[in-house]
């Protein structure tokens, strides 16, 4: 049996992206960058910025457990484990196993805890501050829409379930109230 050549063109080149030119490099960069000012605002408190933001969650959902605090803050299930062990190692936060669910584990903020994101309030603020400084203070708001727009109409992607309160309404990836 013959075989059929087929003549193929050859291709275009290839234009290549700059790196300052993709979303993805530039969200990328803009996370490390944050996380240096938080850090940098935030050294007195030893807190990263995951611990801060499930210490934020825990303000107003203190007793929830582990998985539910994963969905607000939408860090995976053992991240959200690991964070909480070294938070209640520092004595900011307690878990005990659930009543109704011996499986599940619920965190509850400390005194301590409460009165250290307190005091970080400030600090937190400013780090958010100093990231959107570049900004025209008009431009602020929509930059901020953005991300948001971004990331709900992304969050199906994520590995981690997030459920945020974008649109003033509460729900998870799956869209449930």
């Amino acid at each position: 049996m013959k075989t059929k050549t087929v003549a193929v063109e050859p291709a275009a080149p290839v234009q290549p992206v700059p790196l300052w030119a993709r979303p993805g490099f530039l969200v990328r960069r803009l996370h490390q960058i944050h996380s240096a000012i938080f850090l940098e605002e935030c050294k007195d408190f030893n807190l990263t910025p995951v611990q801060y933001g499930l210490m934020t969650a825990l303000l107003q959902h203190s007793g929830s457990d582990q998985r539910t605090l994963g969905v607000e803050v939408g860090i995976d299930r053992t991240n959200v484990a690991d964070v909480l062990e070294r938070l209640q190692d520092r004595g900011l936060v307690r878990r005990a196993r659930s009543e109704k669910d011996r499986r599940s584990v619920n965190v509850f903020i400390t005194d301590e805890g409460r009165a250290l994101v307190d005091q970080m309030y400030a600090s937190m603020i400013r780090a958010q501050e100093r990231l959107l400084a570049p900004l025209d203070p008009e431009y602020r708001s929509a930059f901020i829409a953005m991300l948001a727009q971004l990331v709900e109409g992304n969050n199906e992607h994520s590995r981690a379930e997030l459920r945020a309160d974008f649109t003033g309404r509460k729900r998870s990836r799956r869209g449930e109230e």
